[in-house]
């Protein structure tokens, strides 16, 4: 399954009952998580956020203190690159497809 097939499934219904799986490491029938089905619901929840909510809104969004002379600690790490971007081409054009499991 590809990262767009997915996209495409997840709504915002799935995404939140997909975090309360998470937290509480069982499903709503009462089923436990598997590992492997608590990572695919992490990565699925990510990269849906990723391409839906602004970054304030994002899980693990950590805000970043404004220093005394206006910069922001931390501003230096706000670069794109692509290892942020699995489906990007990299610096040599190749594709780094994200896995699902």
């Amino acid at each position: 399954m590809n990262k767009e097939d997915v996209l495409a499934a997840m709504t915002p219904e799935l995404v939140a009952s997909f975090r309360t799986a998470i937290e509480l490491g069982k499903w709503p029938d009462g089923n436990k998580l598997t590992p492997e089905q608590r990572e695919t619901c992490m990565q699925a929840v990510m990269i849906w956020e990723h391409e839906n909510l602004p970054p304030q809104e994002r899980v693990g969004y950590i805000h970043k203190p404004v220093k005394k002379d206006g910069t922001v600690v931390g501003e230096e790490c706000d670069v794109e690159h692509e290892h942020h971007y699995p489906n990007m081409p990299n610096s040599k054009g190749d594709i780094q497809p994200v896995k699902f499991r």
